[in-house]
């Protein structure tokens, strides 16, 4: 596991471009230091930084002009879940219980997959569940949403079965290796739902290993026993081990969590958190006890969890919203907490390190705001890049009547618009 947590390295310049690369310019950002930049891209690396205005784009390259915005590494999405979000006002069951038509999964899968994209999260990973009698219906949908998605963004499904122990879960331990053939799937598993949850934890792992891919367990991480037999099946695991959202853990004794947090670094096990809210895979809300976790060396990134569906009716499977709480409700600070949904986030995924250095990989957001703890606050205009391209935009205007015109607001841009009737009087415009 210990080659799991080496910093990558940028590749030697020159490695991702080519005679036909395209380029594109980012021009008076403003970065997390308070440097003013310019940022050239050239194919989906970042060929070059400067100070502002010091750079031009490659001939027939593009330019973004990022005056006002603050240029960040993407973030990344962690814990989503696919075949169930969205779908909080489907009539009848819970898509937990039936299987539903794979069109409509991969209809709100993509949705969903949009949604985050547009708030910043270049690649997600997506829990979608799999099980005797429903089969891989729903992760044939969501490996459909991947492939309509290249090029805006990566998308990882999680195979999660219910039952793999005894004679009743040889259909889905049969189902989760089928899964994994279908490749780029990660191997996942509740332990809290099987009768046998230890016997559980074994057949996830095993297949991992037999597959050579990383395992992602959904668990409360209330059993200390159990959290100690997982750091010592996963430190003899050559694939990544991540599990989440253990908010079970903040309700042990503050010694037994915190020896349990010492057995997951040592075997270089991740915890993801939810700190938006939970999801149906776990039974409880919460949040899991970051403080403690990361004192300990555990690597603790940061999630959405369910999106608008029967575990949580709300939710906007925002990665800023989730830093935003770490660093309101969490004690982290902005950096530290932001970092919870870019870097760390990136490193459960197995994804290269991203900085705004020439050579990283060129995913980007750049949100409009001067510093950190500001655009965790009001994150509302937003442009997203994806191996170096623009691949989708927000942005949000606010519009004040005349009374707020006499007003001393500090203004980003200020326009006129005609009145009309029964809104603001031709008041000043502001994009936030």
């Amino acid at each position: 596991m210990s080659a799991d947590r080496k910093q990558p390295q940028p590749p030697e310049d020159g490695a991702a471009t080519g005679a036909c690369a395209t380029s594109l310019l980012l021009s008076h950002a403003r970065l997390a230091d308070g440097r003013a930049v310019d940022v050239r891209l050239v194919g989906d690396r970042i060929e070059a930084v400067g100070t502002a205005g010091s750079l031009g784009p490659v001939a027939g390259g593009a330019r973004v002009d990022l005056t006002g915005h603050l240029l960040l590494p993407a973030p990344a999405e962690p814990h989503a879940h696919a075949d169930t979000a969205l779908s909080a006002d489907s009539p009848g069951p819970a898509p937990y219980d039936v299987p539903y038509d794979g069109e409509e999964v991969q209809r709100r899968a993509t949705e969903a997959a949009l949604l985050q994209l547009g708030h910043g999260a270049t690649a997600l990973r997506a829990h979608v569940r799999i099980a005797a009698g429903r089969g891989l219906t729903s992760l044939d949908a969501v490996l459909r949403t991947r492939r309509s998605l290249h090029g805006l963004g990566e998308l990882t499904p999680v195979a999660v079965p219910r039952l793999l122990t005894g004679v009743a879960g040889a259909e889905e331990r049969a189902l989760l290796r089928d899964a994994v053939r279908r490749g780029g799937v990660v191997v996942g598993g509740r332990p809290g739902g099987d009768p046998d949850p230890a016997g559980h934890l074994e057949a996830v792992l095993t297949v991992a290993a037999e597959h050579g891919v990383p395992a992602d367990l959904h668990t409360e991480g209330d059993d200390p026993v159990w959290l100690a037999r997982l750091a010592a099946m996963a430190g003899e695991l050559g694939a990544g081990v991540t599990i989440g959202p253990c908010a079970g853990l903040a309700r042990l004794p503050s010694e037994v969590a915190g020896r349990a947090a010492e057995r997951l670094a040592a075997a270089g096990v991740a915890v993801v958190c939810l700190p938006q809210g939970g999801c149906g895979e776990a039974g409880s809300r919460g949040v899991a006890p970051v403080g403690l976790l990361r004192a300990a060396g555990v690597r603790v990134a940061a999630g959405s969890g369910a999106l608008r569906d029967a575990a949580n009716p709300v939710g906007r499977g925002d990665p800023l919203e989730a830093a935003y709480l770490l660093a309101s409700q969490g004690g982290l600070a902005p950096e530290e907490a932001y970092g919870a949904v870019s870097a760390e986030a990136r490193a459960v995924l197995g994804l290269p390190e991203v900085r705004v250095e020439a050579g990283f990989p060129a995913e980007l957001l750049a949100v409009r705001g001067e510093r950190l703890a500001g655009v965790l606050s009001l994150a509302y205009s937003r442009i997203v890049v994806h191996r170096g391209r623009v691949v989708a935009r927000t942005s949000a205007v606010r519009e004040y009547c005349d009374s707020a015109a006499a007003l001393d607001l500090p203004r980003q841009a200020r326009t006129k618009r005609p009145p009309e009737p029964g809104g603001p009087q031709a008041g000043p415009v502001v994009r936030s």
